[in-house]
């Protein structure tokens, strides 16, 4: 059997495996259970996604819930707007199940391609800025993109977008999330990949080694977005409402703290930050009014003890579990 092959009947085995798990926790799991895990799905695609903007590229980019807020509404817009046309030429050949899928990809793959245009035209000019200027640019994109749903009625404007068919769920969800893990991480891994590790170090050298840092810079800009679009569209057809309080700037701001308490330029890192910091504010809810605060402090102490992300640059392994776990076995043995 090729490499191929194995990789298709792996895949596919896995695929297969995730189904099964998500009708069973459909079926079984407590429904607020249920959206705490889709909700860490979310976040895991959109930390990942700037990661590979902010960890691996090097940039500092704080608009990407702007790019999310286009992914999701231009998805809810085609599934609700598009939706009953497709449905129509595929419901007597296909059955409404398929023509739901059908639904969701093309709503998906417009809302990513929507939020990958955006990235593209805030990126070519904003990304010859650097550091701070970077940050302000892509701030003010994201302001400017709630602004403009704000004002536009047929997504709902200030009232909310209602009415939105209700097509993902935990397959969908962590689906994208291993589509996402997986393309990223074949990026960065890359031979190609390693320049832009070169353009984070320092871009000037890289110029003079003979990359292009511009069009790298752009490229991790537009993967990112991409990504950011496709979260955006899961969350649409998952709550089945959107509106622009979902997408502030401290949406960017929470997507930010996964990265850098991840690690910058670690995937694992950055998966491991999303599920924790989605589920710690779940855990002190029974503390009311003092929740946020302990939230807050326990990020402190995490940002004081651990500046460099819980996993730096490393990536969580069965290898290196393995290891540290021999190390620190053999630093107890010396120790007594």
């Amino acid at each position: 059997m090729s490499s191929i092959t194995r990789g298709l009947v792996q895949a596919a085995a896995a695929v297969a495996s995730l189904g099964i798990l998500a009708a069973a926790l459909d079926r079984f799991l407590n429904p607020y259970y249920y959206q705490v895990l889709v909700l860490i799905g979310l976040n895991m695609i959109l930390a990942v996604s700037l990661n590979l903007i902010n960890g691996f590229t090097g940039l500092f980019s704080i608009g990407h819930a702007g790019f999310m807020a286009t992914g999701a509404y231009t998805a809810a817009a085609l599934s609700v707007y598009g939706g009953g046309a497709i449905h129509a030429a595929l419901d007597p050949t296909t059955g409404p199940g398929a023509a739901d899928v059908a639904v969701l990809a093309i709503a998906l793959a417009a809302g990513g391609l929507a939020a990958a245009l955006a990235g593209l035209v805030v990126g070519i000019p904003a990304l010859r800025l650097k550091s701070d200027y970077l940050a302000i640019a892509t701030l003010g994109f994201g302001e400017i993109i709630r602004v403009i749903i704000l004002n536009l009625d047929f997504v709902g404007g200030a009232r909310g977008f209602g009415d939105i068919p209700s097509l993902a769920g935990f397959f969908w969800v962590y689906l994208f999330v291993a589509i996402t893990v997986v393309t990223v991480r074949r990026i960065v891994r890359s031979a190609r990949g390693l320049a832009f590790l070169a353009v984070r170090e320092d871009d000037l050298a890289a110029g003079v080694m003979g990359i292009d840092s511009t069009r790298y810079k752009v490229t991790a800009f537009v993967v990112g977005s991409f990504f950011a679009g496709i979260a955006g569209g899961l969350f649409a057809h998952f709550l089945t409402y959107l509106h622009t309080n979902s997408f502030t700037f401290m949406r960017s701001i929470e997507i930010i703290v996964m990265v850098v308490l991840g690690g910058m330029g670690s995937l694992t890192g950055s998966v491991t930050a999303a599920a924790l910091l989605t589920v710690l504010p779940e855990l002190l809810r029974p503390l009311k009014e003092f929740r946020m605060v302990i939230y807050s402090a326990l990020l402190i102490v995490l940002m004081l003890t651990r500046p460099q992300g819980v996993l730096g640059h490393r990536e969580l392994s069965l290898g290196w579990l393995r290891d540290w776990l021999r190390s620190w076995s053999a630093k107890r043995g010396l120790a007594s």
